[in-house]
């Protein structure tokens, strides 16, 4: 005989049973007060909350995502889930069977007219706090279903928490010169973060369009225009992507245009965007260095329909590009600006020059601002 299942989970079946008791808190009780009367008020409610939380959130995840250390949940198939606390990964003491996970994908991609089935196994989406959700299902997902939600957090980082007093003072005069900043690094590695501090300095009155896949960044202007891309809905219609976006972005008239990540021929968009009068736009991609990143938007751009000349597009980008601020995540966990990089301009020495490192500047910028500051009255 199979052992009888936990409480918490005996209530649930009991409210999906009875639709009509599962629409409010006094069916939560009602189910409560069947399965175990004798328990202790505080008991109750504790058992109350995480059976809503089942039905109506994200269930066993609801308490890692409202632990503000909490970076990034893994659901990594049925077992235990894996968290990003303070920079570290660790297990944690939620288990999630496999019932329970088609649960929490349900409602994740049910509301944004989403389908994740054996058709469409991997999805992307997110919650209505800004977190960025991932899901991949068997027959891909070999031990699956996966999940990975990576938080939003809604206090800003300043650079201050992620680049020494000489940094920050190399990377404010770099955006009130508007240069033209890539920001690389690895996956999770801060990219994100680094580009709203960055944006914190842009001034007050410039029009600032940004472009993502997901909305992530959460630029503090007063004059901030937010795209977003669109996957295909259920019937594999109706996709926007993001080269559709930046070529609209710059029909709206923006002081400078911020892509939350290049990840293909959108790159060549970004460039020709920065060359012809949006100075000051910043991008975050993939890449293991300053000089790697330069490289792979110039590779990207040739992804289009536009035939190019490599030599000809990285030419390209050496004249629109100033800096690229690497940032990556110390042993520590702590993400941090590790260099500041300034690009070399066409037929200069493909070095580059190293203007900062994680301790401090090294030298001072060459290239001259893309806009020089008006003049005092």
């Amino acid at each position: 005989m199979p052992p009888e299942p936990p409480l918490e989970e005996r209530v649930h079946r009991r409210l999906l049973a009875d639709t009509a008791a599962a629409a409010g808190p006094t069916g939560v009780d009602r189910a409560l007060a069947r399965e175990a009367p004798l328990l202790t008020g505080p008991e109750r409610s504790g058992l109350a909350d995480r059976v809503v939380a089942r039905i109506q959130g994200l269930g066993p995840l609801a308490p890692l995502l409202a632990d503000p250390a909490v970076s990034e949940v893994m659901v990594n198939g049925p077992g235990r889930v894996w968290v990003e606390h303070d920079g570290r990964l660790a297990p944690s003491d939620v288990v999630v069977d496999a019932a329970t996970i088609d649960h929490l994908v349900e409602r994740i991609v049910a509301p944004l007219g989403l389908r994740a089935d054996r058709t469409a196994p991997l999805v992307d989406a997110r919650l209505a706090d800004g977190s960025r959700v991932h899901v991949a299902l068997p027959p891909l997902a070999v031990d699956g279903p996966y999940v990975t939600i990576r938080r939003f957090r809604p206090r800003r980082v300043t650079l201050a928490e992620v680049a020494p007093p000489e940094v920050q003072a190399l990377l404010i005069g770099a955006v009130a010169g508007r240069a033209n900043v890539v920001v690389a690094g690895g996956s999770g590695a801060g990219k994100t973060t680094l580009l709203n501090a960055l944006g914190a300095h842009v001034p007050d009155g410039q029009r600032i369009v940004t472009v993502e896949d997901t909305a992530e960044l959460s630029l503090p202007g007063g004059h901030v225009v937010r795209l977003e891309a669109r996957p295909a809905n259920a019937e594999a219609v109706g996709a926007v992507t993001i080269r559709d976006l930046v070529r609209n972005a710059l029909r709206m008239r923006p002081d400078r245009l911020v892509l939350g990540e290049v990840r293909g021929a959108e790159s060549l968009d970004l460039v020709q965007a920065m060359n012809t009068g949006h100075a000051g736009s910043m991008a975050t991609c993939h890449a293991n260095g300053p000089a790697d990143a330069v490289a792979r938007l110039a590779t990207l751009a040739l992804m289009g329909d536009i035939a190019l000349p490599l030599a000809a597009v990285r030419d390209q980008f050496l004249a629109a590009v100033d800096l690229v601020v690497q940032v990556g995540r110390l042993p520590s966990g702590r993400r941090a600006v590790v260099a500041v990089w300034e690009v070399p301009a066409p037929g200069d020495d493909p070095a580059g020059r190293l203007l900062a490192d994680a301790d401090g500047v090294l030298a001072a910028p060459t290239r001259p601002p893309r806009v020089l500051p008006e003049p005092a009255r």
